[in-house]
């Protein structure tokens, strides 16, 4: 029999067991930029799905453009994701957000020292300083499914479709269209902690690298 480590049953608050972080870059009705920090993304193909906040800006934006960048930071830029944390788009800020701390805040990329550059198929920026940039476009969206418990949920689910994705050239393999797995670490959320990832462990049967 294996001696395998003993089990106990948990009850965590949240279950970011090790999501990639990401910065969506959204325009407001205004036409100036928004940037909201998401912890909860995955990928297949070129679809997108992101747990979005119903009472951010962020989600109000895509909604109401259908457009998006999604930036993925690599973990050094983790002190720039934080000084987003506790910031919102909305004004006034919604009672809920006001009572966790958050703050209204309209220069987003500002406040993080972030760069906004043009996109090509969208209109919303791409934040320069962040090794991949998604750009995307909004297919749907809809909200999380009730339960007794909950019986409104707080969060959205919107499934978007990546038309053009920008590379820093150092994360990628010269000559080719792959990322380099040794260079590209990205930004983890582990249980509301910040982490980055180490040296690469194998490679699934299907790598091309």
């Amino acid at each position: 029999m294996n001696d395998l480590p003993k089990h106990r049953v948990i009850a965590p608050r949240i279950l970011y067991f090790g999501t990639p972080v990401a910065l969506l870059s959204t325009l407001n009705a205004d036409g100036t930029p928004n940037l909201s920090p998401l912890s909860s993304a995955w990928a297949l193909d070129d679809r997108l799905v992101l747990g979005m906040g119903r009472m951010g800006q962020g989600l109000a934006n895509l909604e109401r453009t259908r457009e998006a960048v999604i930036n993925l930071p690599n973990a050094a830029l983790w002190p720039q994701v934080e000084r987003l944390a506790p910031t919102t788009g909305c004004s006034p800020v919604p009672e809920p957000k006001r009572a966790m701390g958050y703050v209204h805040e309209p220069r987003k990329f500002e406040r993080a020292g972030l760069t906004p550059l043009p996109s090509d198929t969208v209109a919303p920026p791409r934040v320069g300083e962040c090794p991949l940039q998604l750009e995307a476009v909004l297919l749907d969206v809809r909200p999380a499914a009730a339960t007794p418990e909950q019986p409104e949920a707080t969060f959205c689910i919107a499934e978007v479709r990546v038309t053009r994705v920008h590379a820093h050239e150092d994360v990628t393999v010269p000559g080719t269209q792959y990322v380099d797995v040794e260079r590209w670490q990205p930004l983890l959320y582990v249980f509301r902690h910040y982490a980055g990832t180490g040296p690469s462990l194998g490679r699934n049967f299907r790598a091309e690298t």
